[in-house]
């Protein structure tokens, strides 16, 4: 079952308002004059209008001031976020888990200790794979996981991305739109099934809390060497 969102208060979702603002301004020079001329040009426009035809039109004017500041923070805030998280390990990962949409997201499923990794997607697209580190060593990564996964996934299309800059590599900005704008291959209900079968594949196993139980010991363990 989905999980039922969480409610945001009036006073939370200003106080989210305010930290985008902040976070946007901070790293994008230009959202300040733009905000300017979101609230400058509305407004000039919404006086002349109170003027000739009358204060019906001043409520208009400060809902459109209002809309195109609204427009310029969403625009300019995905662009700040998208600057900030170029080059920093499993942003490919955070980027699918927060879009919109029915996208299953495993984040890390093949690693190296060098911060090297491949994300798993499934989605209405199908699998997707997304790599994240050096190019040499994450390629040898993606391999692996093909071949893994191609004997459980069946006839599901399988995409495989490498995040970058160079040539043949996806940039992190256009991660999104490319994803969005694959074809739909799967319905809802092969997206469910085929999430079981790779979480029964990907699923690690989980060392017990506590002292290993003397029965559970592997031969010689814990026992001390004594003199000849």
């Amino acid at each position: 079952m989905a999980k039922p969102q969480e409610k945001v208060s009036f006073g939370q979702r200003l106080k989210q308002i305010g930290m985008v603002f902040q976070f946007t301004a901070k790293q994008d020079r230009w959202f300040a004059p733009l905000v300017a001329a979101a609230v400058l040009l509305p407004l000039a426009l919404t006086v002349v209008a109170v003027i000739l035809w009358g204060w019906i039109w001043l409520p208009i004017g400060i809902l459109f001031i209002l809309l195109a500041v609204l427009i310029v923070l969403n625009l300019r805030s995905n662009k700040a976020m998208m600057n900030a998280a170029e080059g920093q390990p499993g942003a490919a990962a955070q980027i699918m888990e927060n879009m919109r949409g029915d996208w299953r997201v495993t984040p890390a499923v093949s690693s190296t200790t060098q911060m090297d990794m491949v994300h798993l997607v499934i989605g209405r697209p199908g699998v997707i794979l997304l790599a994240e580190g050096n190019p040499q060593r994450v390629r040898g990564l993606l391999g692996q996981e093909k071949r893994r996964l191609s004997k459980v996934i069946g006839s599901a299309p399988l995409h495989d991305y490498v995040i970058g800059q160079d040539e043949g590599e996806l940039p992190i900005r256009k991660l999104r739109t490319t994803l969005l704008r694959l074809p739909r291959a799967l319905s809802g209900k092969d997206v469910n099934s085929l999430d079981k079968r790779l979480k029964a594949l990907t699923a690690r196993p989980q060392m017990p809390k506590g002292a290993i139980p003397k029965n559970m010991r592997p031969p010689g363990a814990f026992r001390q060497s004594r003199g000849r």
